[in-house]
C-alpha cells in the first residue's frame, strides 16, 4: 500500500480541510494517509512561538500586509530569512519522521512544510513532492524548488509560481470541497430542520477561525432588522456564548459553535457572510450561495478577496455591523429572487487524479474522466 504524508499547519482551518480533503481523495484510491503539522515538527519552543508571533502580525493588519506584499510576494531577503530558519529546523525533524515512517508522497498544504518538503526531496529523489495553495497568490514560501507538481486553482496563481520558478510543473485545478457540501439538502429542507420560516431572509454568518470582524454586533444587528441570523462561532468560546446569549433575547438568531452541520447551514441560506478564505468561499459556491466578504483578512486576504468578486456572486461590504447589515439588506432581492442551481457543480476529484497521473501518481477508483481533463504546464510549453 502506498503511503502520503500531508504536510499542514495549525493556523486557521483552511489547511485543517484542506488535508481532509486530499486524504479522503487518497484513502479512497487505496493509499495509506496520515497528517503531519508543521508547526508542532519546529518543536513544543519553535512551534508554540511561531503561532503566536503570526497571531500578533495578523492582529495588526498593516504590519501583516506590510510583511506580505513587500517580502512574502516578493520573494525579498527577509523572505529567505524566514525561510531558512523554519527550514533549519523543520528539515532534519521531517526527514527523522520520513526514517521511522517512510512515504512515497509528500502533499503540503502549508508554505513552511512546502519549502521543507523541496529539500528533502534533495536528499530523497525518488519521493513525489506536491503543493496545493489555494491562494490566488503563491508566495514565496509556497514554491518550493524541488516540487514536482504544484496544484494551484486559477491562472494568476499558475504565473505567481512561475514568477519564481519559471519552469515549474503547475495544474490549475478546482479547489478541494468535502463531499457533503456536494450532497447539501435543498433549501426547503434544511430550513424545516433548523427552524427557520419559509419565505423569510436568512443569512449564515460564519467565523473561520481567524475572529476578525465585529462578529457580534453584525449578528444582533441583523436580526434587529428582521433577518434570521445562523451564527457560527468556530472554536472562538467567547464569541460562541454571546450567540447564545443574543439567541436567548430573539428567536431569529440561531447560534452554533464548532459544527459539522455546516453545509446544511449553508444550504438554508439566502447568503453566506464570511472571510474571504478560499475553503469556506468554494464550500458556498458549491452549495450554490451568494457571499458577502469582509476585507479585514490582511495579506493573502486581500487578495482572495479581489479574486472572490471577480469570480461573481460575490459583494464586499464595509467591515462594521452597519455596513454589513446594510450590505446585506441591498442583495436581500437578488439572492432571494435566483433560483436554486440545479444541482452542484463538477467533482473537484477527478482533475486532482489527471494531474498527479502526469508524475506517476495513480489514484484509483477516481480514474479522470473525459470531461475532467486539465492543462498541466511546465515552463512555458504547455501539453
Amino acid at each position: 500500500m502506498p503511503e502520503a504524508v500531508l504536510l499542514t499547519g495549525s493556523l486557521g482551518l483552511g489547511h485543517e480541510m484542506m488535508a481532509r480533503c486530499c486524504a479522503g481523495l487518497l484513502d479512497q484510491s487505496g493509499w495509506r494517509t496520515r497528517s503531519v503539522d508543521s508547526m508542532s515538527l519546529l518543536g513544543r519552543r519553535s512551534g508554540g512561538a511561531g503561532q503566536r508571533v503570526f497571531g500578533r502580525l495578523v492582529a495588526m493588519p498593516g504590519l501583516y500586509d506590510g510583511l506580505h506584499f513587500a517580502h512574502l510576494r516578493t520573494g525579498s531577503r527577509l523572505a529567505g530569512l524566514i525561510g531558512r530558519a523554519a527550514s533549519a529546523r523543520l528539515v532534519p525533524a521531517l526527514q527523522a519522521d520520513l526514517a521511522r515512517e517512510p512515504a512515497d508522497l509528500l502533499l503540503s498544504v502549508f508554505s513552511t512544510g512546502a519549502t521543507a518538503a523541496g529539500l528533502v526531496k534533495a536528499s530523497t529523489p525518488e519521493l513525489r513532492t506536491v503543493v496545493l495553495c489555494t491562494d490566488v497568490t503563491v508566495h514565496r514560501l509556497w514554491a518550493a524548488p524541488g516540487t514536482d507538481l504544484f496544484l494551484v486553482t486559477s491562472p494568476a496563481a499558475e504565473a505567481s509560481v512561475r514568477r519564481y520558478l519559471p519552469r515549474a510543473r503547475v495544474a490549475v485545478v478546482p479547489p478541494p470541497v468535502r463531499a457533503e457540501f456536494y450532497t447539501a439538502p435543498d433549501q426547503a429542507t434544511a430550513r424545516a430542520a433548523l427552524g427557520v420560516p419559509p419565505g423569510e431572509f436568512c443569512v449564515l454568518v460564519i467565523d473561520s477561525g481567524w475572529g476578525f470582524g465585529p462578529l457580534t454586533a453584525t449578528v444582533a444587528e441583523l436580526a434587529a432588522a428582521g433577518v434570521h441570523v445562523l451564527a457560527v462561532a468556530g472554536r472562538d468560546q467567547a464569541v460562541g456564548q454571546r450567540f447564545r446569549e443574543l439567541a436567548r433575547q430573539t428567536p431569529r438568531v440561531v447560534p452554533f459553535g464548532f459544527t459539522d452541520r455546516v453545509p446544511e447551514l449553508m444550504a438554508a441560506a439566502d447568503l453566506v457572510v464570511a472571510l474571504p478564505g478560499a475553503t469556506t468561499c468554494s464550500e458556498a459556491r458549491v452549495v450554490g450561495r451568494q457571499l458577502l466578504l469582509l476585507d479585514v483578512m490582511p495579506g493573502h486576504g486581500r487578495d482572495n478577496l479581489l479574486h472572490e468578486l471577480e469570480l461573481g456572486r460575490a459583494q464586499v461590504a464595509q467591515p462594521t455591523a452597519r455596513g454589513l447589515t446594510e450590505s446585506a439588506l441591498a442583495v436581500r432581492d437578488e439572492v432571494m429572487n435566483t433560483p436554486e442551481p440545479a444541482g452542484p457543480p463538477p467533482r473537484w476529484e477527478p482533475a486532482y487524479a489527471a494531474a498527479l497521473r502526469q508524475i506517476g501518481v495513480h489514484l484509483h477508483p477516481l480514474a479522470p474522466d473525459p470531461g475532467a481533463a486539465v492543462a498541466v504546464t511546465e515552463g512555458a510549453a504547455r501539453r
